[in-house]
């Protein structure tokens, strides 16, 4: 690690100079990630972008979550470099991103073969060119296994029921799973390459459906960053009903996944009960803004719809009463053997596997790690009202609904609270022109986890680049671990306990 420095040190909501960043030798930037990460950090964002001469610079932006800070740093690697992910393998996603887009090659990375299969930022090529590899999801090499009565499974793209499409190949024994492969890229829509040069009109619709069961989390760090380039801030009573909206997504997605749970393995009380409270809880989502996903409602500077006391006050009353009916409904799900027999020591990932995949949000603290954006890096009113994070140690699909359950308990009390607490004043304040190039950072815990909006703006104080992880980006490696060993039946429940999102990996 002689070659490691020091890098930039940054806070969540606080833009500096991008010419601020240390810009060093591939040898020190790949020593830096990996000597951070070793040492607790997470890699929140790592990406490329093209310099006005037209290198291709990589950016790394690292999560010292014991701290409460960032840091950042850069490199230009000409066409290869050492790859970070045999010793870092939460790079691995980002690497095959970078090649994808850039046509940087990163050498010795054990999986690269395409992400999402897009046509590559700035017209280069890609590391896979069309005349010598795929030009479109899903037209891949898979890994296959040899060997007496190894066979395998394909599964998807088109699936049953109205879900987004996604590709599963499995390598089995029978029953028994030795590998799963997923390849995605299906619902790939150019969203980040739509977003140089804005802001524009459309950007926060952008924002708003970039996951759209996730309006709330991803347009609150879009207002984040804007308000962090702008040199603005929302007000108190803005920030109480943007937190307010992101708990009550966190209520309707916890409260349908449990529901969805039961109803795959056939326990069809809570899956009832729970299908209707999901209906419920974003019904409450339409009172503070006449949208049930949230949309139209956060706004860079603050929010577009203000609560008036009545409305309030019949929030209150049919919260308290979803409260009840869902507890009603969850509690059958624990005190049912045949339930606990199926959830218990289904989908295992271990907390070792966890920490090097990086992986965010309910699966990462149903591994016992305490990983929750609200408490590592607090923005708004979480850093005046924390939550306590919601953790369990035994990583299987049991310990996914449990801390989901914990959560739900957690923010109906929060969201009460906030209710009962809410501050006079304005709804929405100013947001100036954005900093020119200059570089900001968001963090925002959605309700499937750590979400990282980047902003990088050129002279004229326009995007230049925009990068967003989704937590869905990290988690389906976790997924494809979690399978591993397990009856190839158990496939469903164990994807419904992460329950992750596509269209958020794909962008």
């Amino acid at each position: 690690m002689k070659a490691a420095v020091q890098p930039l040190i940054l806070y969540p909501g606080a833009p500096v100079r991008f010419a601020q960043l240390p810009c060093v030798p591939v040898e020190a930037f790949r020593e830096t990630v990996i000597r951070d990460v070793d040492r607790g950090a997470r890699l929140a964002a790592l990406f490329g972008l093209e310099t006005p001469a037209g290198a291709i610079e990589l950016v790394a932006i690292l999560a010292h979550a014991e701290r409460g800070v960032l840091a950042a740093l850069t490199t230009r690697p000409g066409a290869a470099y050492p790859a970070l992910t045999p010793a870092c393998p939460q790079a691995q996603g980002f690497e095959r991103e970078i090649a994808e887009q850039w046509g940087v090659l990163p050498q010795g990375h054990p999986w690269l073969k395409p992400l999402r299969s897009h046509p590559p930022f700035g017209g280069r090529a890609a590391v896979w060119p069309a005349a010598a590899g795929p030009s479109s999801a899903g037209m891949i090499d898979f890994f296959q296994m040899t060997g007496e009565e190894i066979h395998e499974v394909a599964v998807g793209p088109v699936h049953a029921g109205v879900i987004e499409p996604g590709h599963f190949r499995f390598q089995c024994h029978g029953e028994q799973v030795f590998h799963l492969e997923i390849s995605l890229g299906y619902q790939h829509r150019g969203i980040e390459r739509a977003l140089i040069g804005a802001p524009a009109g459309r950007t926060v619709h952008f924002m708003e459906t970039l996951a759209g069961d996730t309006t709330i989390g991803h347009a609150t760090a879009y207002a984040q960053v804007l308000e962090a380039l702008g040199a603005g801030a929302a007000p108190s009573r803005a920030q109480a009903l943007r937190a307010i909206a992101l708990e009550l997504e966190r209520l309707a997605n916890h409260v349908g996944d449990l529901g969805a749970l039961a109803g795959d393995i056939g326990f069809l009380p809570t899956a009832s009960f729970c299908g209707r409270l999901r209906g419920d809880f974003l019904n409450l989502t339409a009172i503070l803004c006449g949208n049930r996903f949230g949309r139209g409602l956060v706004r860079p500077g603050g929010v577009a719809f203000d609560l008036d006391a009545a409305s309030a006050v019949e929030l209150r009353r049919r919260l308290e009463q979803a409260g009840r009916d869902t507890r009603g409904a969850v509690d059958l799900l624990w005190r049912t053997p045949s339930v606990m027999g199926r959830f218990e020591q289904t989908g295992t990932l271990t907390p070792e596997d966890c920490r090097a995949l990086g992986l965010v949000g309910p699966v990462a603290r149903a591994c016992g790690l305490e990983r929750d954006v609200r408490y590592e890096f607090p923005s708004g009113m979480y850093c005046f009202e924390q939550i306590p994070v919601s953790t369990w140690t035994s990583g299987d699909v049991f310990a996914r609904a449990y801390v989901r359950w914990l959560e739900i308990q957690r923010s109906l009390d929060f969201i009460m609270a906030q209710l009962a607490a809410l501050p006079e004043g304005p709804i929405a304040g100013t947001v100036g022109a954005l900093m020119p190039e200059a570089l900001a950072v968001s963090l925002t815990e959605g309700w499937r986890g750590e979400i990282v909006h980047v902003a990088l703006t050129d002279a004229q104080g326009r995007f230049r680049r925009y990068k967003v992880v989704d937590p869905s980006f990290r988690n389906w490696m976790g997924l494809a671990m979690a399978m591993r060993n397990q009856p190839i039946s158990d496939f469903p429940l164990c994807n419904k306990s992460f329950n992750l999102s596509y269209c958020g990996h794909d962008l």
